[in-house]
């Protein structure tokens, strides 16, 4: 009997298409974390098709990706207080607008987000790199004080810099 319950659950425990992820790097005395559900692009076109360009978008899937900062930083030279909040992006052909967002935890649709919660825009160019098949945060470069933190999926990987004062 335990075999057949412990078989059954199993069966019915669905696994989700876009797995959990989350990254965590101490930049000097700052720990920031990205906590995200990782999308698959599966073959599909990404950017201007599947993902819009100009409208806002949460680069994650189910739960909206948040960014956790343990302390104050500036990302991008523009300083944010320590704090959790969802991270938002508006994809464009030349330029992305990265957005931190105050409302968390919140799902990762566009007419979850709460507009007036916005409270940061980055302009950002993206790079182009090599195929990521599943979207990823990661920190290509930690040196002192200064990181970097990349989104990439697919062929485009958008950087934020990261500054501990």
């Amino acid at each position: 009997m335990w075999f057949l319950i412990v078989a059954l659950i199993s069966q019915s425990a669905a696994v989700r298409p876009s797995q959990h992820g989350s990254v965590t790097q101490q930049i000097a005395d700052a720990t920031v974390t990205i906590e995200y559900d990782r999308p698959v692009a599966r073959g599909r076109e990404l950017f201007g098709a599947l993902v819009p360009y100009d409208r806002v978008w949460c680069p994650g899937a189910n739960e909206c990706t948040t960014i956790t900062l343990s302390r104050d930083v500036k990302l991008n030279g523009q300083a944010v207080a320590a704090g959790t909040y969802t991270l938002w992006a508006k994809p464009g052909e030349k330029t992305w607008t990265m957005i931190l967002n105050r409302a968390h935890p919140t799902f990762h649709t566009q007419h979850a987000r709460v507009e007036d919660q916005d409270f940061l825009k980055l302009e950002i160019s993206p790079k182009t790199g090599p195929h990521m098949e599943t979207l990823a945060f990661y920190f290509p470069a930690v040196d002192g004080r200064h990181a970097e933190l990349w989104f990439h999926w697919g062929t485009v990987i958008v950087p934020i810099a990261i500054d501990v004062p």
